[in-house]
């Protein structure tokens, strides 16, 4: 698949993590997968992206380990 694809693919994603915050999770993992692929073929991670999913990994760990004060 080409990469302008795939990345049209990601953004359709990100669309629809914003559009389905309950379904955030499922979509993330999806999100993974693609920039997996991406990777797989030797094209390059967007950054931004790169910076989201590491994002979306931090907020995922401060729900099942919250900070308390």
């Amino acid at each position: 698949m080409a990469f302008e694809a795939l990345k049209a693919q990601v953004y359709m994603i990100l669309d629809e993590i914003a559009a389905r915050p309950k379904d955030r999770h499922i979509l993330q993992e999806n999100l993974r997968e693609k920039l997996a692929e991406l990777s797989a073929l030797g094209l390059p991670l967007p950054e931004d992206l790169v910076r989201l999913e590491a994002e979306l990994e931090r907020q995922d760990a401060d729900e099942v380990y919250p900070v308390r004060s």
